[in-house]
């Protein structure tokens, strides 16, 4: 569980902080709406996080189009089974395209922006039961850390916005970053994330985080 989850929050926090870097409007409504909910003096806390729709909005964003286990985990049926027209026998190992639905047109408007006003007042949840955003997959057999991986991604993003403001590399515009992508059974960046990071809170908060 500790392997699985640690490399797969790792890498949807990459892919995060990558979209709100290419992305500062994004980003600095998201630290505005920190700013208001926990001011300038504190660090974020976990109670915090349930306040913060915007921030739950850009990590649902992203993802729906940066999904860590692409194809999910592999799935077997024991029975004969039909969905909408395809015949699928028993004993068949089943994979979900959870990337393609994140990106399919038919269920998404503009599905190539990240948008995460797409999600405001949205009853799309994470948990499975809204088959158009399945990162942990549905039913049963969903991903049994959907709880710790939603509050470590939520409280860790909240934390690195709250704290400091991001810069690309010198010499890379915003929207000139590397957004390729290294497909297998985990889906990182093909060219890992640089960026600048820029204090934006006193130093008796930093004493605090560590």
């Amino acid at each position: 569980m500790l392997g699985g989850g640690t490399d797969s929050s790792a890498i949807t926090m990459e892919w995060a902080l990558t979209e709100l870097i290419r992305h500062p409007k994004i980003m600095k409504r998201a630290q505005e709406e920190l700013d208001t909910i926990v001011g300038m003096t504190r660090p974020v806390l976990p109670s915090d996080l349930p306040n913060l729709p915007y921030l739950q909005a850009i990590i649902k964003e992203n993802f729906r189009l940066h999904p860590a286990l692409p194809l999910g985990v592999p799935h077997f049926n024991s029975e004969d089974v039909q969905i909408l027209n395809y015949n699928i026998p028993a004993n068949t190992t089943v994979f979900v395209n959870i990337w393609a639905i994140g990106r399919d047109p038919k269920v998404w408007k503009k599905p190539l922006e990240f948008d995460p006003d797409r999600f405001s007042n949205s009853n799309i949840k994470l948990g499975g039961s809204s088959y158009s955003l399945l990162p942990f997959g549905s039913g049963r057999r969903r991903c049994p850390g959907l709880d710790l991986a939603q509050l470590m991604v939520q409280y860790s993003l909240a934390t690195i916005l709250h704290a400091f403001d991001w810069f690309a590399q010198p010499g890379i515009k915003p929207e000139d970053m590397n957004m390729m992508e290294t497909f297998g059974a985990i889906c990182p960046k093909a060219q890992p994330l640089v960026a600048i990071a820029k204090p934006r809170l006193s130093s008796q908060v930093y004493n605090q985080l560590t």
